[in-house]
């Protein structure tokens, strides 16, 4: 065989080695569900079974864009390549006015990625610039791997798309340091993603909101490690509007602990 070609074929196996997984439905989130009155889908991934308990299986296969949860991979892939030398450099947000105020000030990313600053990321991604983010996604096995040739939106309007399962599949290898970054990017966003601390449990999250004239979904994906172990996992609902994005946290947190993670 043809030595560049296998070593493609082995670099490729981590993106392939989904066909063993197995999933177990999880009617314990029906509840969940129906207390907050929306639709949608969850998924946790059990590394030590690589088992995927879901609730709505086959929504939790749908891709859509990722919004604000690119919002990790977008770190990842600046410390990475150093287009930001740390979370602690400040990057300007552009001076034009935004959506939401607090939106209207230079960060760095420990802030910007708590405040889900979309300014801030964006001039990340045209630092970063368009092949190397185009080749790093490839590189990470991000969803559909498709970027077009907008540099800053493409998470945000597509054509970038992702599902909940390949959300737990990527936040999976990047908490067992499997992803091809190096090891201080690593570190680096397990730390600026870290929302809670407790002596049982350390929780991991970033939200997402994808709004267009057709639908709006509302992420939120993340891990909890526990016990020596992680588990990532991903929820995505169908939203109307702010009352919806302020039950994507609730609603997750109440899918952890029906499960038994928190």
């Amino acid at each position: 065989m043809n030595i560049r070609l296998l070593t493609s074929l082995v670099l490729f196996i981590p993106l392939c080695s989904v066909s063993a997984r197995s999933y177990r439905e999880a009617p314990e989130l029906e509840k969940c569900f129906a207390d907050k009155g929306v639709q949608g889908t969850f998924a946790l991934l059990d590394p030590t079974t690589d088992t995927v308990s879901v609730w709505n299986e086959a929504r939790a296969k749908e891709r859509f864009t990722p919004a604000s949860t690119f919002k990790i991979a977008n770190s990842l892939i600046g410390i990475d390549t150093g287009a930001v030398k740390s979370v602690d450099e400040v990057l300007p947000y552009g001076g034009k006015p935004q959506r939401f105020k607090n939106w209207e000030t230079d960060m760095h990313l420990r802030d910007a990625i708590k405040a889900s600053n979309v300014p801030i990321y964006q001039e990340l991604a045209r630092r970063i610039g368009l092949e190397r983010m185009r080749a790093a996604v490839k590189k990470l096995g991000y969803g559909n791997m498709e970027i077009g040739n907008v540099v800053d939106r493409f998470w945000l309007d597509g054509p970038l798309a992702i599902s909940a399962v390949e959300q737990t599949e990527f936040l999976g290898r990047l908490v067992e340091g499997k992803l091809p970054v190096s090891p201080e990017a690593i570190r680096a966003v397990k730390e600026i993603t870290l929302l809670e601390k407790t002596e049982i449990y350390e929780l991991h999250g970033k939200t997402g909101w994808h709004m267009d004239e057709k639908r709006q979904i509302g992420w939120w994906v993340g891990w909890v490690e526990r016990d020596g172990k992680a588990y990532p996992f991903a929820l995505n609902i169908d939203m109307k509007g702010d009352d919806d994005a302020a039950k994507r946290v609730p609603l997750g947190r109440d899918c952890l602990k029906a499960l038994n993670k928190l």
